[in-house]
């Protein structure tokens, strides 16, 4: 029997082992992506043509790079869809960006970029300004949104023929975050695969041979691992190897009590941030470890583990695990890639049982949960003007840490939105919740809400302080007693993320809290509920309120302002004054003139629920 180190000890010190080659960043240095010289000229207008294939007739010579025909080979599972080629689909492609955003819109020279338009759909003729836009920066093709079923509208298809660029629809169950990991990772592991033989270290054509050969460099014992933690390789260790490493090699991911001693130390979070090697000092718990993190870009695809058991790592170990990270990122890539079309059918399944889509019981089942497990779901959302890179960089990290936080932890990434399925059997402390005649009750009850909680505070704790990170606000939502009725438990931590962000614009805070559950969002919950259930009945009413309401946002909404500091102040004139910082007179001139002109008096007590209902629905409070 074989052991392997498993990432680690407890109160052990985090400490960067010093800039790599180049001067790469310690572990709390962000990910920048390279700087752009700027957008080039557009393509210009082209006949269209049959692909030629490299090295066929004609002597035609081999593309000097991956191809968007090779990257787009690498889509087993439908992800894109090509709609029209009028270059061929063999322009090189240097580069995958999203061309709504300047932050990344980086260059490696002219051209070869792969543009992702997050905007209109393909069938929007609307959809036609992004692709004149893309060739704008450089692009050899596009991705728009595909609408299933409506064919994409001419004026995009003439934009496409125009520009000479190829033409791809993102099918309607996947995201842009998972698209751009899908076409990112091709685009890697082409290329590696077209270096291959040139200067590539001999590391072998395995993850295990990649240990192994890790093993020999660093003098130390070796992991590989997703981002999940799971074990994909690992070497031979020696007898002296500790319990934590035999268990984690045996039972094929990390323990869930070492993970949670990572969180803590702040390990993790340097992990997922740094692009350097971090070192962990010998301690009596355990020999020295290095680790690092293996990237594509800014994209991290797992980590590797070497561990000193029972005999020093080589000087030049640092070094050796750098090279491996490279050497290692193709092999990751290609696993990623192998279970893309698996990790599309869990995140069908999630959604459809976090939404209340489809049957419930078949979604538990493909998951892999119990249909009789007590869970609760976190809801963490970015809601401001901050750039999508560093929104999907934030929320990457957040979802790594979610994924360490209790085992078999379910995450589902969406454009500004993490969601989080907490499973509550068998956790910390071996408590689960009792079901009763009011539903769950005991300490287990207690015990998941604490923990849906605690994930919660971490989220939002956790996000402002990484490099370049963006505030969220987190949710919990309550425990439910059967993974068949997350949706619900799903529905109020978006409640309870619209009652943070309600309050925060109402209270003007400085520092506002950023984290809940049910029982601190209180009655809002329930008011909530109310106005989305009044909603289509004002927007379908008439009368004096309407009018006020619809010609005072059109300039400025000045008076729905000093209705709403009026009923905040249940009717005091003063206080609402202050609130407003008005002088007195001014906000009575302010409600005389609503009265004059519109007939609408808060005196009434009906005028005064329904100017109520218009201040809380037209949000401008």
């Amino acid at each position: 029997m074989t052991s392997s180190p498993a990432p680690g000890e407890p109160g052990g010190a985090v400490e960067p082992s010093g800039p790599g080659p180049g001067g790469t960043a310690g572990p709390t240095e962000p990910v920048e992506p390279t700087k752009s010289a700027g957008p080039t000229e557009p393509t210009k207008s082209a006949e269209p043509v049959e692909p030629v294939e490299p090295g066929g007739p004609g002597g035609a010579e081999r593309p000097a790079g991956p191809t968007l025909r090779r990257i787009l080979a690498f889509d087993d599972a439908g992800t894109l869809r090509l709609l029209l080629a009028p270059g061929g689909t063999d322009p090189v492609v240097r580069e995958v960006v999203f061309s709504d955003s300047g932050g990344e819109q980086t260059g490696r020279g002219p051209g070869g970029r792969v543009l992702l338009a997050v905007g209109p759909p393909a069938s929007s003729p609307e959809a036609a300004g992004a692709v004149y836009g893309a060739a704008r920066q450089g692009g050899c093709a596009v991705v728009l949104r595909d609408t299933e079923g409506v064919p994409p509208a001419p004026e995009v298809l003439a934009a496409a023929g125009e520009t000479g660029l190829a033409l791809l629809a993102r099918a309607p169950w996947t995201d842009w975050g998972e698209t751009a990991s899908l076409l990112r990772s091709a685009l890697t592991l082409s290329g590696a695969e077209e270096d291959a033989g040139c200067d590539a270290p001999p590391y072998g054509d395995s993850l295990d041979a990649l240990a192994s050969a890790i093993a020999a460099s660093t003098g130390g014992s070796i992991t590989i691992e997703d981002t999940a933690f799971r074990v994909l390789a690992h070497s031979a260790t020696l007898p002296e190897a500790d319990g934590v490493r035999r268990s984690t090699i045996l039972g094929g991911r990390v323990p869930e009590a070492r993970l949670a001693e990572l969180r803590r130390s702040g390990l993790l979070r340097a992990l997922w941030t740094s692009r350097d090697v971090i070192r962990r000092p010998a301690s009596d718990e355990g020999p020295e470890r290095l680790v690092v993190a293996v990237r594509s870009g800014p994209e991290v695809l797992g980590s590797i583990w070497a561990a000193a058991d029972g005999r020093s790592l080589s000087p030049r170990a640092e070094d050796a695990l750098r090279r491996a990270a490279e050497a290692a990122a193709p092999h990751l890539i290609r696993h990623r890639l192998r279970e893309s079309g698996a990790v599309r059918r869990r995140n069908d399944a999630l959604r459809g049982l976090l939404y209340g889509q489809g049957d419930a019981r078949t979604h538990a089942w493909s998951l892999g949960v119990a249909a009789d497990a007590p869970c609760a779901v976190v809801v963490a959302e970015h809601t401001g003007g901050d750039a999508p890179p560093a929104v999907r960089r934030t929320l990457d990290v957040l979802g790594l840490q979610a994924v360490s936080f209790r085992p078999g932890a379910l995450v589902l990434r969406e454009a500004e939105r993490l969601v989080v399925l907490l499973p509550l059997t068998g956790g910390r402390g071996g408590e689960v919740p009792e079901r009763g005649p009011g539903g769950l009750r005991g300490r287990g009850c207690e015990a998941g809400g604490r923990a849906a909680s605690g994930l919660a505070r971490e989220l939002a704790s956790l996000a402002p302080s990484l490099p370049g990170g963006v505030p969220v606000r987190a949710g919990a939502g309550p425990v439910v007693p059967s993974a068949l009725l997350a949706a619900a438990s799903c529905e109020e931590a978006g409640l309870v993320v619209r009652v943070l962000a309600e309050r925060e614009r109402r209270g003007g805070v400085r520092n506002p809290v950023r984290y809940a559950g049910p029982a601190e969002a209180g009655p809002a919950l329930d008011v909530l509920r109310m106005l989305d259930a009044v909603r289509p009945l004002w927007e379908a009413g008439s009368g004096p309120v309407h009018d006020l309401v619809r010609a005072d946002l059109a300039a400025g909404g000045e008076l729905i302002r000093t209705l709403g500091a009026c009923l905040d102040a249940s009717g005091d004139v003063r206080r609402a004054a202050e609130r407003l910082v008005l002088h007195p007179n001014t906000l009575r001139y302010r409600l005389r003139r609503a009265r004059e002109r519109y007939g609408v008096d808060l005196d009434d007590p009906d005028t005064r629920l329904l100017v109520t209902l218009a201040v809380r629905l037209t949000g401008d409070v």
